[in-house]
């Protein structure tokens, strides 16, 4: 359990979900967090249980580059670096067809994960050495599509576009660059997409999901955390550029 033993690590979207079971696997493994998110309670919470010689938190919108900067720079000064960047912010948007999809909802969704996956790379290069890692958090839809949801896809298949300009212009500097793309997950954020495309409750509507998995079942954040831990590591030394499906299966 110390495959990030020294490391330093920024999470956005740390405070709840993939992203805090993923702080507190990154934790475990050796290294200490910086959290970034919106709920300034939540964030206080996690970095207390994370302990608090090994994580800070920073209460920031990615789509505020000021926001991001102050942040990155937060969790500089108090770890003198970053080795790991996990970009994982993210808001579901709007469930409609396209025709009714509002616009306004659907500029918003692209600013959260596109923009704001653009701020945090941006403002975290400098801070980056050789054999750093970027994690940028998409999404199953990343790799494919559905009806309804046409913000948060575009939105998804935005970011893979931004990993491969990072991974492709970061490369001299060696430091790596890939995407998450996990599949239906066990979390309120999955729960509100799936009730909202079904119209169910949610037991109903996560059994609807299942049976569009080949494995049956929902990931766990924690089976979730582990890739983002191998992804962290140097286990993953040579891996650059990659989309990095753990779907149980859904993209076959």
């Amino acid at each position: 359990m110390d495959r990030l033993t020294g490391k330093i690590a920024l999470v956005t979207g740390g405070e709840s979900g993939i992203g805090r079971a993923s702080a507190a696997a990154m934790v475990d493994e050796g290294a200490c967090v910086h959290l970034v998110g919106l709920d300034a309670d939540a964030l206080k919470q996690a970095a207390a249980e994370l302990g608090e010689d090994r994580a800070g938190h920073t209460v920031a919108d990615v789509t505020d580059e000021d926001a991001v900067r102050t942040a990155i720079g937060e969790a500089v000064e108090r770890f003198g670096r970053l080795d790991v960047v996990f970009s994982n912010a993210g808001v579901s948007g709007a469930v409609a067809p396209i025709e009714d999809y509002p616009s306004d909802e659907f500029s918003r969704t692209l600013a959260v994960h596109a923009l704001g996956a653009f701020h945090v790379v941006k403002h975290a290069s400098p801070h980056l050495g050789a054999g750093a890692s970027v994690i940028i958090t998409s999404s199953v839809v990343g790799l494919m599509g559905f009806g309804g949801l046409s913000g948060y896809i575009a939105a998804k298949h935005a970011q893979v576009g931004m990993m491969r300009a990072a991974a492709k212009e970061f490369a001299p500097r060696r430091i790596r660059v890939n995407s998450l793309h996990p599949g239906p997950t066990s979390t309120p954020f999955q729960d509100s997409i799936e009730m909202r495309a079904t119209g169910a409750s949610q037991q109903e509507a996560a059994a609807v999901f299942d049976e569009l998995i080949p494995l049956g079942r929902h990931a766990t954040p924690d089976e979730i955390a582990r890739t983002v831990v191998y992804l962290a590591s140097d286990d993953s030394a040579f891996m650059t550029g990659a989309t990095v499906a753990v779907d149980g299966g859904l993209t076959i």
